[in-house]
């Protein structure tokens, strides 16, 4: 297995970060992103860009961080117990972008590199990452085409990886309490350390690079779609679901504030505006109602 090089990681992430930030600019056609660089008093930091009030964005935050600490937080030994004690370094690069129309989802995406240190032992270390989407009021061929672009990022890595990560991120972007995805999943994968180190680092490579690929499509077509006040007040109250997930369940959210992080950065990912609604039900055989009952539901959507 070949050794780590976390410098060989880190530029690549830096780099990812600059593309993301100018396709999203690009797709916008208006707002730009302003950088926020912060550092860590127990080691490292980062550099967040958020974009705000844009015509197609709404805010869409693009965070780089790199940040050692002398133990593992709990968030990430709950899983893997045998690395407790032991120090870290960890980064990435995580985005969330939420969209000003109700017709273009909301998505998340992120990849990240962990190395777990002990004195006399070789370091262990892994991967991450993944993205998903969101949608208010889905279209099917959007769906598809997004799933499509996720199977094709992982074809060259083998048949089983995408049906393996594509349920991953199914289970583990659902709200329990609430019994539904958080929306039509993609992939996830976490602790990739099974190939050897410059395989695991050229999927990482392709799940970050493809990311705006799967999407930008799909903001270009919904972009110019007309809506009302009803499915901004819906688009408003399913993004609550989207801060519920992000508070409750999401190890990454975890993971930072565990460790020290920066908070503002940890929660850019909360959407500028959010409502919640008392026992609220879609009316029967409404755009809001199938939602619920087609696509909150995890399915194999290139069969």
């Amino acid at each position: 297995m070949g050794l780590p090089d976390s410098g060989q990681v880190k530029a690549f992430l830096i780099a990812l970060q600059q593309q993301i930030c100018e396709g999203l600019e690009q797709l916008d056609g208006q707002a730009t992103f302003i950088a926020d660089s912060w550092t860590r008093e127990e080691g490292g930091g980062g550099t967040s860009r958020v974009l705000r009030d844009g015509a197609v964005f709404e805010q869409a935050g693009v965070n780089f961080s790199h940040v050692t600490g002398a133990m593992m937080p709990a968030s990430a030994t709950a899983h893997r117990p045998e690395l407790a004690g032991r120090s870290f370094e960890a980064m990435g690069v995580s985005l969330v972008i939420h969209p000003r129309n109700p017709y273009i989802p909301t998505t998340h995406a992120n990849v990240r590199f962990f190395i777990a240190y002990k004195e006399g032992q070789d370091p262990v270390w892994w991967f991450g990452g993944g993205f998903d989407l969101t949608p208010y009021y889905p279209f099917r061929e959007d769906v598809v085409q997004w799933h499509q672009a996720v199977r094709d990022i992982c074809l060259p890595f083998g048949k089983p990886v995408y049906p393996k990560y594509k349920q991953w991120c199914d289970e583990y972007f659902f709200l329990p309490h609430r019994g539904e995805t958080r929306g039509v999943g993609g992939l996830f994968f976490d602790d990739l350390n099974t190939w050897e180190f410059e395989r695991c680092f050229d999927f990482m490579q392709a799940v970050g690079e493809g990311f705006l690929k799967a999407y930008a499509p799909i903001v270009e077509r919904r972009k110019n779609t007309e809506y009302g006040e009803r499915e901004r007040q819906f688009q408003l109250y399913r993004r609550g679901r989207y801060v519920e997930f992000n508070l409750v369940y999401d190890r990454g959210t975890l993971f930072g504030l565990q460790t020290g992080g920066r908070t503002e950065s940890i929660l850019m990912s909360m959407p500028p505006l959010v409502r919640w609604e008392y026992s609220y039900n879609p009316e029967e055989g409404s755009p809001e109602a199938e939602l619920y009952e087609t696509y909150l539901k995890p399915q194999q959507w290139l069969d």
